[in-house]
């Protein structure tokens, strides 16, 4: 079963090419599959998922594909499903499962270590605007009617923040197959732990220092602020998940919860405005405490 849900996972890779809508989302479920094995079997079915979709990229030919696969999907998800998994004996012998808020900072320390280590290889942030522009610069030349400085300033602008987007759009893609698999193997009784509440979600007190820490980078300006403004971009991440279990929270006290949670998630879907809401929501609830509050009596 790990080895068939490794196919699974290789195949998005394989009509990936192709550049059709569907192939693309195929593409952002492949962690999926890989999460539903681990979740499922335990850490050494993620990894002989992991495996054979290894296997199946290298030998079509595609090696390159296939380090970009055990980079971004393989050796994310086998840690994650690691962390996730581990629990101990707590009091009056019930077993503590590792937190949520901690899985959401792992997420946080990996999509940080993926922008250091893009940034290491393009060669910094002046490296990083030299390839955009060589690789944009043909595509927009039409857009601008050869007017060279709004171009040049436009491609400055989104090399400038290229990198947390990419780290924070990677981080929602793992987050949502993570849940999708956690729900799907709920749902049919298959699933190793049992899913963690969202309103129980609570963030290490290093990812609103490392928030400080990154508005201050911003104030001096140069290169700090380059990094300053990327680590603010990733950290909405966690941030909005702190943010849904405060609304989690709230809806609790509530007759019906389900409707209210389904509504938000609807409009979030929709619109995508309001996930910034709940990320300042999520920033306030780790200065002020709102859960604290909410749930006294």
């Amino acid at each position: 079963m790990a080895g068939l849900c490794g196919g699974f996972a290789a195949l998005p890779y394989l009509v990936a090419p192709s550049g059709s809508l569907g192939a693309l989302i195929l593409v952002y479920l492949t962690q999926l599959p890989l999460f539903a094995a681990g979740l499922w079997l335990g850490v050494s079915a993620a990894v002989i998922a992991g495996v054979v979709g290894l296997v199946i990229l290298v030998s079509a030919d595609t090696l390159p594909t296939a380090a970009v696969f055990a980079g971004l999907n393989v050796i994310p998800v086998v840690l994650l499903v690691r962390q996730a998994l581990l629990a101990r004996n707590g009091e009056g012998g019930a077993t503590d499962w590792y937190p949520p808020g901690l899985l959401s900072a792992w997420l946080t320390g990996l999509g940080l270590a993926g922008i250091v280590a893009a940034v290491l290889m393009v060669g910094g942030p002046n490296g990083m605007r030299a390839a955009l522009h060589e690789a944009l610069t043909p595509a927009l030349e039409r857009g601008f009617d050869g007017n060279g400085s709004r171009r040049d300033e436009l491609l400055d602008s989104v090399a400038f923040i290229l990198p947390g987007l990419i780290a924070a759009s990677w981080m929602t893609m793992t987050a949502t197959n993570g849940i999708l698999a956690q729900g799907l193997l709920a749902r049919f009784g298959a699933n190793w732990r049992p899913s963690p509440e969202m309103a129980a979600l609570s963030l290490p007190v290093w990812i609103p220092a490392l928030l400080a820490l990154a508005a201050a980078a911003i104030v001096l300006g140069g290169t700090a602020r380059f990094v300053g403004v990327n680590v603010m971009i990733v950290l909405a991440i966690p941030f909005c998940l702190a943010g849904l279990a405060v609304l989690h929270t709230v809806a609790r006290r509530l007759s019906r919860p389900t409707i209210p949670l389904v509504t938000f998630y609807v409009l979030a879907g929709v619109f995508g405005w309001p996930l910034l809401l709940v990320a300042l929501l999520g920033v306030l609830d780790s200065s002020l405490g709102l859960r604290r509050r909410i749930v006294q009596p």
